[in-house]
């Protein structure tokens, strides 16, 4: 890690007197308008996309606009503190790649080019459960990164469990379930590119290697051929999601592992709570990005009573919605311990593979670290006395 992040204006600056600038915007909305120009239009809609008409991916946007952060000038002067650690994962700051699906369908080096990019800034990173490469690919391709692993829950409890296992064998350091996905949400745009990725074999790297799954292929395929592809993903329909999933699913896996298991997917506090009664040791407010329930809780909006209720307990986390380092900032102000940033990144790595998921890393870490310093924060304790209701935009949720 550079000495501060916001070093890298110097360095923009200094090749613009060069007759250089760099091949990726700054700004989030021009950065997600030049990755439509890299994916085709169906896997764009794919992950740009939410449900129904859009209203919660643009009820997370406008949520942050209820919240302001008010500076303290001239404070003294104080070394900025954003190292973290999350269940021994070790962070230059707290902020953490959320789990995006497809990455080898945005570029050929997918998810291990974020992964490698993650560890040399010093970041955690979730990996998929519908990662294009499995995940012991993803810890191979970067040894030494701070992973943790994204369980979908299926149907069949026993391949969750062999996964896990795996995900532990291979160093993965803590287990991120998603629960507001036991179903695939409505999603028009994907409805009118006639667009399942899932149906072609894709996003299914952890799965493909997986002994379990794959004993439940037909035995007289050839492995890796179409019709065995076709046969996973025709296996896959079948175990994704697990309608009659109850917290007690969490005592259960945590008798498949060793390893801190979090809970992703909650937007209320008494979810927070019975979560916490289970045993998990991390909570993740989120809304899936909007992908999953139109006109659902913007989930900053969720964010304090959350936090509220934990009271401390286990760590509290941030995702939806993300798109810049001062809202970054926002989040913690309002009691996260950390913050999941999802499409950018995979916009990033659409444009220029690795170094495009590193521009777009420092560009959020860079304004985070600005936004600290110019409002007069030394730590994320501080920025939780900064941030308040915008005049006549929020309330106190």
């Amino acid at each position: 890690m550079a000495e501060s992040w916001y070093t890298m204006r110097d360095e923009v600056f200094a090749d613009g007197l060069r007759g250089r600038v760099p091949r990726l915007p700054a700004d989030p909305a021009l950065l997600e308008e030049a990755a439509r120009q890299y994916l085709p239009a169906g896997l764009f809609s794919f992950v740009a996309g939410g449900a129904g008409g859009g209203r919660t991916v643009a009820a997370n946007r406008a949520a942050f606009d209820r919240w302001e952060l008010t500076p303290r000038m001239m404070p003294a002067a104080r070394p900025l503190r954003l190292r973290t650690e999350l269940w021994g994962t070790g962070m230059s700051a707290p902020v953490v790649l959320a789990p995006i699906g497809l990455a080898g369908l945005a570029h050929p080096d997918g998810e291990a080019a974020a992964a490698r990019v993650a560890r040399d800034l010093g970041l955690a990173m979730t990996l998929s459960n519908s990662s294009s490469l499995s995940l012991e690919e993803v810890a191979g391709a970067a040894p030494g990164a701070g992973l943790w692993f994204q369980l979908h829950p299926p149907k069949d409890e026993e391949l969750g469990a062999s996964m896990v296992r795996r995900a532990e064998k291979a160093g993965y350091q803590a287990i991120v379930v998603t629960v507001d996905s036991w179903a695939r949400g409505w999603r028009p745009a994907d409805l009118d590119h006639g667009y399942d990725p899932f149906l072609r074999g894709q996003g299914m790297g952890t799965f493909l290697a997986d002994p379990l799954f794959r004993r439940s292929l037909p035995a007289d395929l050839a492995v890796g051929s179409e019709p065995w592809l076709a046969a996973a993903a025709a296996r896959w329909r079948e175990v994704f999601g697990h309608p009659g999933l109850s917290y007690a699913y969490f005592d259960r896996l945590r008798e498949a592992t060793g390893l801190p298991v979090l809970i992703k997917g909650v937007l209320h506090p008494d979810d927070a709570e019975q979560a916490i009664a289970h045993g998990v040791s991390g909570v993740v407010v989120s809304n899936h990005g909007g992908r999953q329930l139109d006109r659902s809780t913007a989930a900053l909006d969720a964010l304090p009573a959350v936090v509220r209720q934990v009271a401390g307990r286990v760590p509290v986390l941030f995702d939806s919605g993300v798109r810049s380092g001062a809202d970054v900032a926002v989040a913690l102000g309002l009691g996260a311990d950390a913050v999941l940033l999802g499409r950018p990144w995979l916009y990033g790595l659409a444009i220029d593979g690795a170094e495009g998921v590193r521009h777009v890393l420092r560009c959020v870490l860079a304004e985070l670290e600005l936004t600290m310093l110019m409002s007069g924060a030394a730590t994320v304790g501080d920025l939780r006395h900064m941030v308040a209701p915008a005049p006549g935009r929020a309330d106190e949720r």
